[in-house]
């Protein structure tokens, strides 16, 4: 009995969800890998599996894959800044002001909607072609859901939370801090996910529509030789910086609700 209950809780555990995944990720690779070989599934269009894990040591080797993976995550991190100083205050001015927030909610969920990445030769023209314009779009890619979630996270506050902030005589500042941020926080970290998304989408994009840099310049490189195994290994690295990012998103949320 204390054996299985032991495993019961691994299984139940982040670990175990880890494993799990991991497990799952394996199992889809082999099925894939069976499909191939079977040609169910035709071999110039998907490689092998197999085809796609030994080619990561050689693009690791002869394209600067670390160098690239840097400079992709610098600029999805410069856009989640970004996302962070902008997107939060603008949420906050929405919640405060009815009358802005009637006047723009729609418009603000209308940009989430919109294709950002087609918008590059534009940027193009205001920063030229530079990691700049990447950031930029990313940022203006990934802010329409951090604004969004913002205000519906400071909109669901609970209201008898605030008047007893009001009976304890706590400022707009220390409401803000105390009540307000504490409970929008799990709604607020969903927007910057979704913010993120959006963000490393068309960062990844654009790196690849204007040949500038990063893992989305590799893809291309790669797809105009057409090499499959090794287009798809460098896909693989744009898989692992979303991980990355996802994991400190979430040690972070959990860093600033340790009770949650």
């Amino acid at each position: 009995a204390p054996p299985a209950m032991t495993a019961a809780r691994f299984w139940r555990s982040r670990n175990g969800a880890r494993v799990f995944g991991a497990a799952t990720v394996l199992a889809a690779f082999a099925l894939v890998e069976a499909l191939i070989r079977a040609k169910v599934i035709n071999g110039f269009i998907v490689p092998l599996p197999t085809q796609i894990a030994l080619a990561i040591p050689r693009i690791v080797a002869e394209e600067h894959v670390l160098q690239r993976f840097w400079q992709t995550s610098l600029e999805v991190l410069w856009a989640s800044a970004l996302l962070v100083a902008v997107g939060i205050p603008l949420g906050l001015l929405l919640y405060r002001y009815r009358l802005v927030r009637l006047a723009t909610e729609s418009w603000v969920g209308a940009l989430a909607a919109a294709p950002i990445v087609l918008m590059y030769p534009l940027f193009l023209v205001i920063f030229g072609r530079s990691t700049t314009t990447i950031v930029m779009i990313g940022f203006a890619a990934g802010l329409a859901p951090v604004v969004l979630k913002t205000l519906e996270g400071l909109a669901g506050t609970r209201h008898v939370l605030l008047r007893v902030g009001t009976s304890f005589r706590l400022t707009r500042a220390q409401q803000f801090w105390k009540i307000l941020l504490p409970s929008a926080l799990p709604t607020v970290f969903v927007g910057l996910r979704l913010g993120l998304i959006f963000a490393m989408i068309n960062i990844v994009g654009v790196e690849f529509l204007i040949n500038f840099g990063g893992l989305g310049q590799l893809i291309n490189e790669l797809a105009e030789r057409y090499d499959l195994p090794g287009t798809y290994g460098a896909i693989c690295f744009v898989v692992a910086a979303s991980i990355v990012f996802f994991d400190v998103s979430a040690r972070l949320e959990r860093w600033l609700r340790p009770h949650a």
